[in-house]
């Protein structure tokens, strides 16, 4: 098992092994049409051991609602786990924001500009 599947289990503190591929975390999902992997896509890359799974771009979209660990007939709780995914590429300092690129800054909601910033920038 790689290290990065291991420190997603770790961080997230669930056993991706339970998830039986039901796919009711994606159907819960309010952000699939716009993801590259739906939820249950995502674990079971975790399943299989694929480190690219940092790749994913998923784990960006996803609006950390948590209803798909409410639908999770299993509690594995994908959005735990997204957030591992996370948290694993901000430690290694890649942050997902581009400040400088961001254009009328000012025109943006202070707190939504905050929840952005702590969700995507390490």
């Amino acid at each position: 098992m790689s290290e990065i599947i291991v420190k997603i289990k770790e961080l997230s503190g669930k056993n991706i092994n339970l998830c039986y591929q039901c796919g009711m975390c994606s159907a819960a999902c309010p952000m699939t049409p716009f993801m590259d992997l739906l939820p249950h896509q995502v674990i079971r890359m975790l399943q299989l051991g694929d480190s690219r799974v940092l790749d994913v771009k998923s784990v960006w979209i996803c609006i950390s609602c948590m209803t798909c660990n409410d639908k999770c007939p299993r509690r594995v709780d994908p959005g735990n786990i997204f957030e591992a995914i996370r948290l694993i590429t901000l430690r290694k300092g890649i942050d997902k924001i581009k400040y400088k690129e961001l254009k009328n800054i000012s025109d943006v909601p202070s707190m939504a500009l905050i929840a952005f910033s702590r969700k995507m920038t390490g």
